[in-house]
């Protein structure tokens, strides 16, 4: 299964998000199974309606299981560090999601405010 983790900024659009997902299609990517996004932007208004036109669940990922993949993530980001506490969110947000045995095979791509990637596993 191909889980899509998420990162974003707050008030971000659906439209950001599908083309952040259509950009990984465009290097050969496999449209994803669901999307793995933080808890802390459930209610945003864009994801919902990006997961819901493309046909995608969400897998809401806690903050402390976003924060226990840090060690598998390849990327870090200061900015996301600043302000959300955590140095890779769209690559622990995949990785938490495809399980102790899921792997990145996307590492974070990012355009418009959003970050995404990919990674392979059994969703937990």
């Amino acid at each position: 299964m191909i889980v899509a983790g998420i990162g974003c900024r707050t008030g971000i659009s659906a439209q950001a998000i599908i083309q952040v997902l259509e950009d990984a299609a465009d290097l050969g990517f496999d449209k994803p199974d669901l999307l793995a996004v933080p808890e802390f932007r459930n209610g945003e208004a864009g994801i919902l309606e990006a997961a819901q036109t493309l046909g995608l669940p969400i897998l809401w990922i806690a903050k402390s299981d976003l924060k226990g993949e840090q060690g598998r993530c390849l990327t870090r980001s200061r900015r996301a560090e600043a302000e959300v506490g955590l140095a890779s969110v769209a690559e622990a947000a995949a990785l938490a999601a495809a399980g102790p045995s899921g792997r990145l095979v996307l590492p974070r791509i990012s355009a418009g405010g959003v970050t995404c990637a990919l990674a392979e596993g059994k969703v937990h």
